[in-house]
């Protein structure tokens, strides 16, 4: 293997099909959309070089933009910080006990692989005023008439919406189990002869976890946050099912709610290619962000 390794031939014919692919599926398309980005494209009409124009309606002229861009962050940041503390909690509680550990491994990983647009659809009748949540409330007295209680996805007050808050937690509910699931596989790897080192110097749990455990799983703790933000930057399923449309006129968009709509329900598509590009941005500037200030040391 070494000898068929070492002709730079042979090693170009096994990435060949890696870089075929990584070619075709995202290079290309992230070249065009930049292209397209800085033309006025629309279906059945010929392409407009307009340069920068999309970009400057975008910052300036659109007003939807900036509450997308504002709930998106707030998605990224809620989402960084919760699945970090939750994911971290669950793998710790769930890599200290034995019965019953897978049983709660999948009961926590299974929203994960479930579709967005159902768990979107279930979510929206369990926080529809008639219905879910207000109707239990009713039935226990804590509210008069559940049409009359709290509006989850309907209330538009506030700097950050109620509906973008409540999505948020429905997103933590569904997404925290990947969290989970990469801490404990890194904490699975963590020799056991290091904390019964560490018992036998006094070291409690608590301590263990938080001068053993921890350091060792930073790289992981690097890419589960660099993998929360880029996907709830990206966030668009939940948002789209959840909440009903035009009821909230702009107040609930997203940045890919916003891309959608202009690409493909205006027949803007260079305006949502510009959108696009500056997801694609956002997200290099974040993963970048992230690699750089969580410090990753190296231990033998």
């Amino acid at each position: 293997m070494d000898k068929l390794l070492r002709k730079k031939s042979n090693i170009i014919l096994f990435l060949a099909p890696a870089f075929i692919l990584f070619t075709a599926v995202l290079f290309i398309p992230i070249c065009k959309a930049i292209f397209y980005s800085l033309c006025n494209y629309k279906t059945n009409y010929p392409i407009e070089f307009v340069g920068f124009d999309n970009y400057v309606k975008l910052f300036t002229l659109d007003t939807t933009m900036k509450t997308a861009l504002k709930n998106s962050l707030f998605f990224m940041i809620f989402s960084c910080v919760t699945q970090l503390f939750f994911g971290l909690v669950l793998a710790a509680l769930l890599t200290n006990i034995k019965a019953g550990r897978n049983v709660f491994k999948n009961i926590y990983y299974l929203p994960c692989v479930l579709s967005s647009a159902a768990l979107g659809l279930l979510w929206m009748f369990v926080f529809t005023p008639k219905l879910g949540i207000n109707k239990m409330m009713e039935s226990f007295g804590w509210i008069d008439d559940c049409a009359n209680g709290p509006q989850w996805l309907f209330n538009t007050d506030g700097f950050i919406i109620l509906p973008i808050i409540v999505i948020s937690f429905v997103a933590l509910w569904q997404y925290v189990g990947q969290s989970m699931m990469l801490y404990m596989a890194q904490i699975s790897g963590i020799s056991s002869d290091i904390y019964e080192a560490a018992a036998i110097d006094g070291c409690t749990k608590t301590q263990a976890f938080f001068r053993i455990t921890l350091p060792l799983i930073k790289p992981m703790v690097a890419t589960a946050m660099s993998l929360n933000a880029i996907g709830s930057l990206k966030f668009f399923d939940l948002v789209y099912n959840m909440i009903p449309e035009g009821f909230l006129g702009n107040r609930a968009h997203v940045l890919a709610t916003h891309l959608y709509d202009q690409a493909f329900k205006f027949n803007k598509l260079g305006y949502g290619c510009a959108i696009g590009v500056v997801l694609l941005i956002m997200c290099l500037i974040v993963t970048f962000l992230i690699n750089k200030f969580v410090k990753v040391e190296s231990y033998e």
